[in-house]
């Protein structure tokens, strides 16, 4: 919005001619929705406290997590507040990548609120059916791969890590690849959020990550010196992704341990989906699998445990998962566990990035 209505006037005012940078509205984007969160963080976090808005612990789960039991959840909702708003604020609103985008994070954001809303009616740690809220998780993914798909620009190859040249093409294959890499990443963040501060920590790095790589696909001298595909307007995912991370860390400020609220599912999903998203538009789908290595990781401990525990009869590969339970249950303090987490991202991190040049 401030883009649409200044950017014009640098014809008379030559000033505004900053505002045609995204890496100077990527910056402030960050910055406005670290502030939104500042300043409605306390106000949310008192309203959740008076609606009675508190989080349901698992019975299963680790016995020291139950002193966390009604500790205000859905804090998520203010991330989403935070960046629909600096987006709208600093973003290109004429791309379409923008749109899609926001309609994964508002879309997922909404089917974790009614899963979040569940729970709290029912009392417990169970939200709406498995199902129901996968085959809602697919619809949206579905939907927005298939208009990624067909937008005149985009292809459907799939760029390989340390292979510049290895580019397989997947036709209409690509639209099933798409939505399960933004279901997956959705439901993987929504599984490492089990900890304060352990999923946005994560999630922070990720999307770091996706502020280069957005700038790099979008601009067409850069995918060109790096032989990464060019994907004409996803410069302008870089704006979205500075709001993210400004976000995040404005929700860390009290997600911090020992957190003041949690995010719930409408924070998980609505960050997990975002994330996948921007992979998928940024050509950088496989590379997702180290940047959010942290994911994939909590994800395949839980995979691996269930499947381990009904081929054994009952035998357990870890005391607990996800993975940052074992780690608990070992005897580790929970501050410990999240920061060697956050440590662990920003290494996958630094080795998603090095891949650009190693190629």
């Amino acid at each position: 919005m401030i883009y649409e209505l200044l950017y014009p006037l640098h014809t008379v005012f030559s000033s505004f001619n900053v505002f045609r940078y995204i890496t100077f509205r990527t910056i402030f984007a960050s910055i406005t929705a670290l502030l939104i969160c500042l300043v409605v963080g306390p106000w949310l976090i008192r309203k959740l406290q008076s609606l009675q808005i508190g989080q349901q612990i698992r019975e299963d789960g680790p016995q020291s997590h139950l002193v966390k039991k009604g500790t205000p959840t859905m804090g998520g909702v203010l991330i989403i507040l935070a960046v629909v708003s600096s987006t709208l604020l600093w973003a290109n609103l004429s791309v379409d990548y923008i749109w899609l985008i926001l309609l994964v994070t508002v879309g997922y954001g909404l089917i974790g609120f009614i899963d979040d809303y569940r729970k709290l009616t029912s009392h417990s740690a169970k939200g709406i059916s498995g199902k129901t809220r996968l085959a809602a998780e697919i619809a949206i993914a579905l939907f927005v791969s298939t208009i990624i798909y067909f937008k005149p620009g985009f292809n459907s190859q799939v760029a390989i890590p340390f292979f510049k040249t290895v580019l397989p093409n997947l036709g209409w294959g690509y639209i099933l690849l798409a939505t399960f890499i933004i279901v997956g990443t959705a439901n993987a963040v929504n599984l490492t959020d089990g900890l304060d501060g352990l999923a946005i920590g994560p999630a922070t790095i990720c999307f770091a990550t996706y502020v280069l790589f957005a700038y790099f696909a979008g601009n067409v001298k850069v995918a060109s010196y790096l032989q990464i595909p060019y994907v004409p307007g996803a410069g302008e995912l870089a704006v979205f992704c500075g709001a993210l991370v400004g976000a995040a860390l404005g929700f860390l400020w009290f997600n911090a341990y020992p957190a003041e609220v949690f995010m719930g599912d409408v924070g998980s999903l609505s960050l997990g989906g975002a994330l996948g998203t921007m992979a998928i538009i940024t050509k950088q789908e496989i590379l997702l699998a180290i940047v959010g290595g942290v994911f994939v990781l909590e994800t395949f401990s839980v995979i691996f445990q269930v499947g381990y525990f009904k081929i054994t009869q009952g035998k357990r590969i870890f005391r607990m998962a996800p993975l940052h339970h074992h780690f608990e249950l070992k005897g580790w303090a929970e501050p410990k566990v999240i920061v060697r987490f956050w440590i662990i991202s920003i290494l996958l991190a630094l080795m998603a990035m090095s891949t650009l040049k190693l190629r």
